[in-house]
């Protein structure tokens, strides 16, 4: 017969009554991730580039082959429209812990349908003033 040995932690919970609990590893901090706007706009980037050389024929064909709709393809590929800086911004952003992202595809997709890049610089500073980047 094997002898089993397990560890416990008593723990006075609230109006002074005790609760037994087992001793478990503390679970480690999430490590920091790359923010999921970044891979977007990289994928963006990486999308256009394909099309421009003709690896891929068309969005439909990314869609076919990526097994996402053409309308989220499109949105994507939009995210390429944005401005240089606004871009090279977006893949600067730095890995990150945090569970809220500090920008929402949603809210780029609104500046990104903006074809005058001096307006999308504008709305795009008003969306990092409001948010610490």
């Amino acid at each position: 017969m094997s002898d089993i040995k397990n560890q416990y932690d008593f723990v006075i919970a609230p109006q002074g009554r005790k609760r037994v609990t087992s001793k478990r590893p503390r679970r480690q901090p999430a490590p920091p991730r790359i923010p999921h706007i970044a891979k977007l706009m990289a994928l963006a980037i990486r999308l256009d580039d394909l099309l421009e050389t003709g690896q891929l024929k068309d969005q439909a064909e990314i869609a076919r082959t990526a097994g996402i709709t053409r309308a989220r393809v499109t949105q994507i590929l939009n995210l390429s429209t944005l401005a240089p800086d606004i871009q090279q911004a977006l893949l600067d952003l730095q890995p990150t812990t945090d569970i809220k992202p500090k920008f929402r595809e949603r809210e780029l997709r609104q500046i990104a349908i903006e074809p005058n890049w001096t307006k999308q610089r504008t709305a795009w500073k008003r969306l990092v003033a409001g948010k610490a980047i």
